[in-house]
């Protein structure tokens, strides 16, 4: 499980760091119609391969006439396990209080002189950091103690922000944005997992919803309340008052969710192999 996701998240950070790129290139190359177009293209071909894949019947009760129970609750069964709402107000408490993104563009002004190519390495810097941690992820997956490395994970990420805030060179910048950048795919991976795997089957879209609002609204908030404390302060405070205060957040969700710090994965259930030719032959016998 935890392998899975951390494929898929390389592919989304690569994703981030190469679409960019790629859609500049046809830009300058051709025109804004051509790099649409491309995206058409894409989408459509995501689609198909969509439209492709098998059909997989969710586990789960049934009713008397033999249909599936549509099951309620999505967010009463996250606030009944600690674990699922520990996870989530972790993330939440990182992206609410020390989502940078919104400040990037003032701290490259004040600090860097507006230099556009700066800019730009701010957010390579990020997805850089995010590769690589999905790259050396089996160093980390096999770490049974999710718990404790998400909320690990999550603390570094505040305090790589704030280190970010700290008026520096360029390149302590970068390597602090790096370093966040790694740790938010550590936590995402770690997250994603333990939400997966603590989740009953018939719950898993209603959670996994829930886990989508948090991971879509949690950032948006964050860059807007940084936005804010940085017109009533500067850059520098609101990174690094989020920083610590995100970092300050998290060790409270530690401390009062016991569940979540002692959590531990299931171990992997070996699937059996799969029966020769010959053997299926055999069982189903002569035609």
């Amino acid at each position: 499980m935890a392998a899975g996701l951390a494929l898929n998240n390389v592919s989304f950070q690569a994703a981030m760091l190469t679409g960019p790129a790629l859609a500049g290139l046809i830009i300058a190359r051709w025109d804004f119609a051509a790099a649409y177009a491309v995206q058409a293209v894409a989408i459509g071909v995501s689609m198909l391969t969509v439209l492709r894949l098998p059909v997989i019947k969710p586990e789960g009760a049934l009713t008397a006439d033999g249909r599936r129970r549509a099951e309620r609750g999505g967010w009463l069964i996250v606030l009944r396990r600690p674990a699922l709402w520990g996870v989530m107000a972790t993330d939440l408490s990182a992206t609410l209080l020390a989502m940078p993104i919104a400040l990037f563009p003032l701290v490259n002004e004040i600090r860097f002189d507006g230099d556009p190519q700066t800019l730009g390495l701010f957010l390579s810097a990020v997805a850089v950091g995010g590769i690589s941690a999905g790259l050396l992820s089996a160093t980390v997956t096999r770490w049974p103690r999710a718990g404790v490395v998400q909320l690990t994970a999550a603390g570094v990420w505040g305090l790589a922000l704030a280190g970010f805030g700290l008026p520096g060179p360029l390149w302590l910048a970068l390597g602090c944005l790096a370093v966040a950048g790694a740790a938010d795919t550590v936590s995402v991976i770690t997250r994603s997992t333990l939400i997966q795997l603590e989740t009953p089957d018939a719950y898993r879209g209603r959670v996994s919803s829930v886990e989508h609002v948090i991971g879509v609204a949690g950032p948006e908030l964050g860059n807007f309340r940084g936005g804010l404390l940085a017109s009533a302060t500067s850059a520098t405070f609101s990174l690094v008052a989020g920083g610590l205060s995100a970092t300050l957040a998290i060790a409270a969700v530690a401390a009062t969710n016991r569940t979540l710090r002692a959590y531990r994965t299931p171990p992997a259930v070996a699937q059996p192999p799969a029966p020769a030719v010959t053997d299926a032959v055999k069982a189903v016998g002569p035609p």
